[in-house]
């Protein structure tokens, strides 16, 4: 593993380490961590992109199954749904809606 790849994998957890505890991580499902790339985990960030952390995890598994349909259009969300399986996504939204702020 190169040297940049070992920090940025560094500083994207460090970034989340004030919001999960290191055991908290080592638990996210596979492709739950990439989430917080665009979906921030900080509660006092407003963006269009909305936050996981929290949310109902029917509602995320609802939004992925849209999403995967091309409804509602979406430039990125549609190519990321199409890559998940129901299962995981499943998976992602459980591990989502139980993470507290």
């Amino acid at each position: 593993m190169n040297a940049t790849r070992i920090v940025g994998i560094a500083a994207f957890a460090l970034i989340l380490a004030g919001h999960a505890s290191a055991a908290e991580l080592a638990d996210a499902p596979p492709g739950a961590l990439s989430c917080s790339g665009c979906h921030s985990t900080a509660p006092a960030v407003d963006t269009a992109v909305p936050r996981l952390i929290g949310r109902n995890s029917a509602d995320i598994v609802a939004a992925m199954q849209a999403f995967k349909t091309g409804q509602p259009p979406s430039t990125v969300m549609e190519r990321i749904a199409k890559g998940f399986s129901e299962d995981e996504v499943k998976a992602i939204a459980a591990w989502y809606g139980a993470q507290k702020d």
